[in-house]
């Protein structure tokens, strides 16, 4: 029997929650945790050229208004494997908004930016302002970039700090429950 990861706790003893890496850093396809298969499955591949620049992911507990678990790149200098938990704490969010996947209309699909509570390298990073303008650029660059040719007709809303990652955590995660109660 193998365990669903979307499942496993949000929260660390620690405080801190959960990351399900599904893509690691320098990925050139986007990997899926099926829950029903109890594996990754391959997405799509990404745009030639482009890789993940860091760990990409899901907090596991939680449901974001697109009905999936929430989505989270892990900001660090490392790179794991598909299935790695890490623990980690908020930066801050890129809100984003783009096409339903079904339906018609727009819908929400925000990104959280952590980095795992293990990486000494970045102690210093306590918000996504500690990061240069140039660096999130990029970044939104790289989630428009990445999706040029999904028909998702990504829109960037700007970023948010770390106060409103964990508060989107929190709403994610009562939201999760509620569902799992009915």
């Amino acid at each position: 029997m193998t365990t669903d990861l979307t499942r496993i706790p949000l929260r660390g003893k620690d405080g801190s929650f959960h990351v399900v890496v599904e893509s690691p850093r320098a990925s050139t396809v986007k990997l899926k945790y099926e829950p029903k298969l109890g594996a990754f499955t391959v997405s799509r591949p990404l745009v030639h050229g482009m890789r993940y620049p860091f760990d990409w992911g899901f907090v596991p507990s939680t449901e974001a208004p697109d009905g999936d678990p929430l989505d989270a790149l892990v900001y660090w200098d490392q790179s794991t494997y598909p299935g790695v938990v890490l623990p980690c704490r908020a930066l801050g969010v890129l809100k984003v908004d783009q096409k339903k996947k079904r339906g018609g209309g727009r819908e929400r699909n925000d990104r959280l930016l952590v980095v795992p509570i293990i990486a000494a390298r970045a102690e210093n990073l306590n918000s996504i302002q500690d990061l240069s303008r140039r660096e999130r650029q990029e970044l939104e660059h790289f989630f428009t970039a990445a999706v040029a040719f999904a028909d998702k007709d990504v829109r960037i809303l700007g970023w948010e700090g770390a106060e409103a990652a964990e508060k989107m955590v929190g709403k994610a995660a009562t939201t999760y429950e509620m569902k799992a109660r009915r």
